[in-house]
């Protein structure tokens, strides 16, 4: 029944193309790797300029959602997805022709201009459901939107991986193909929203709650350095094995039992508050992260991994939520491409640290990162209900 209600409010063919929207963010980590890998022949080059775009991606998305709040949705979606194809087209002239700098300068351009449709389909769905006065299928949209996340994250690199065997520049081709028939598109038909022209809202009220935005950012690179360190581990536990594939598999593990999770938080009760939701399920993520760790040793990493997944996209559906809550209207794909930002810069340090214990311990050691990061994660949720000076009272985040 909650998701129907959804079909109801966007319609049928917002869904299977919005999910198509946001596979290029999904497919270019590993494209960008194989292409630069290819031409350079240097895996240590190729993963610089991944990491490259990723911090480049936490810097273009607030920059984004600025300008969405400004000017509109549709305006910067499309200009935005331009840029970005504009960008893949130069890094694949640069692997062909250039050297390592302009594939660098590229790779971030990349990053940089890449199209926000996760955090702003978000956005739209906020306005789009209050708008038509069913504000109470916030909960499950933003449910669905997780679980399209997590779907994604198993598609986009499945497709990369069977498209690499092509050649290196095929999973470039399919990235920019999806951004140009699915992503420019969405943008184009489900990019409305009022824009942020100058009114009441901007001229005192529009102000962000600067300190619980903080936290929300911190909280999502806690989750991001826990994939990160997931990641790791996974490699790791593949190359043991002498079998490299393995590792996408297990990782696949990991989003599926996510997406389900996320699913089934749209049957959440209303009456389980928003911040009850944030504190329990940080809760469950440190726990998962805990069962990880004690099951790697005990069992086997992928029971580890399927069990813990299931604890991720409800911890990450309470910070969408609680984000969308703080929010001002005019203010909100900026607050929310800011909550996103710290996903790829947790994703990279969790990786750059649980590597190197990797090193040293193996297995055991990159997953102690994903337990430390979940424990800081469980540690913020606990501070979140006396932060001074808080526009939102705990009791005002009920569920909607």
């Amino acid at each position: 029944m909650a998701y129907r209600s959804l079909l109801r409010v966007a319609g049928i063919g917002f869904f299977p193309l919005g999910f198509l929207a946001r596979l290029p963010y999904a497919t270019s980590t590993l494209s960008t790797l194989l292409l630069l890998q290819a031409a350079t022949h240097s895996y240590a080059f190729a993963g610089l300029a991944a990491a490259a775009q990723s911090i480049a991606v936490a810097v273009g998305g607030p920059l984004v959602g600025a300008l969405a709040d400004r000017h509109g949705h549709r305006h910067v979606g499309v200009g935005a997805a331009t840029a970005n194809l504009v960008a893949w087209a130069c890094l694949a002239a640069a692997a062909s022709h250039g050297g390592r700098a302009s594939m660098l300068a590229a790779a971030a351009l990349v990053g940089l201009t890449q199209p926000q449709v996760g955090p702003l389909v978000r956005v739209h769905w906020s306005r789009l459901v209050h708008a038509r006065d069913a504000g109470h299928v916030v909960p499950s949209a933003l449910a669905y939107e997780a679980s399209a996340d997590e779907l994604s994250f198993v598609t986009g690199p499945a497709l990369v991986g069977l498209l690499a065997a092509v050649g290196p520049l095929a999973p470039t081709v399919l990235t920019m193909s999806l951004i140009a028939a699915t992503t420019l598109p969405f943008a184009l038909l489900h990019g409305g929203g009022a824009s942020g022209q100058p009114g009441a809202e901007q001229n005192g009220q529009a102000r962000l709650p600067r300190l619980p935005l903080a936290v929300m950012f911190l909280a999502m690179a806690a989750v991001g350095a826990v994939f990160g360190a997931v990641q790791t581990a996974v490699t790791v536990y593949a190359d043991a094995l002498g079998e490299p594939g393995v590792s996408g598999l297990v990782y696949a593990e990991f989003g599926v039992g996510s997406a389900l999770a996320g699913a089934a938080c749209a049957w959440l009760p209303r009456r389980f508050s928003l911040h009850a939701r944030y504190v329990t399920f940080a809760a469950a993520l440190c726990a998962g992260t805990l069962v990880l760790y004690v099951g790697t040793r005990a069992v086997s990493l992928p029971v580890g991994v399927a069990l813990a997944s299931f604890t991720v996209a409800p911890y990450m559906i309470s910070l969408y939520a609680l984000t969308e809550r703080l929010a001002p209207a005019r203010r909100a794909a900026f607050a929310m491409t800011v909550l996103c930002a710290g996903g790829p810069l947790g994703t990279a340090a969790g990786q750059a640290v649980s590597g190197g214990l990797a090193q040293a311990h193996g297995v055991e050691g990159a997953l102690l990162v994903a337990l430390v990061a979940a424990g800081g994660a469980l540690l913020l949720a606990g501070l979140w209900g006396i932060l001074p000076g808080r526009e939102l009272r705990s009791s005002e985040l009920v569920g909607v």
